[in-house]
């Protein structure tokens, strides 16, 4: 359910799939002005380069939680889990995709087994 947010003109500047503070107008997915901007923003590269930060991001998120793991600041089982599961997971998925080196790079080396 897309909710946007619009400039001083009305145009289209923020898309949420839930209403905030900057995202209060509620269009169907199939609205021309909101097909029109999504259109806009895969072409420019902007929805790309945001999904490439969110992924950085993310890798991000996950290293620090594996130094403060290693460094023993928390538990793995510290962690709620619903999150614990979701980074078993990550860790399978990376580890499954140097097993069939599809990313040319070892990256075990990066990989440290999960502290309980």
């Amino acid at each position: 359910m897309p909710y946007v947010g619009r400039d001083e003109r009305g145009n289209i500047t923020t898309v949420s799939t839930t209403s905030t503070a900057q995202t209060t107008e509620f269009l169907a997915p199939e609205a021309d002005e909101l097909q029109r901007y999504l259109r806009r923003l895969a072409a420019d590269g902007t929805g790309s380069d945001l999904a490439q930060s969110d992924q950085e991001m993310i890798r991000v998120v996950e290293d620090i939680i594996d130094t403060l793991i290693e460094k023993n600041l928390i538990r793995f089982t510290d962690l709620p889990e619903a999150v614990q599961n979701k980074l078993v997971h990550r860790r399978s998925l990376r580890r499954s995709k140097v097993a069939l080196d599809l990313l040319g790079v070892d990256e075990t080396k990066t990989i440290p087994p999960i502290k309980l």
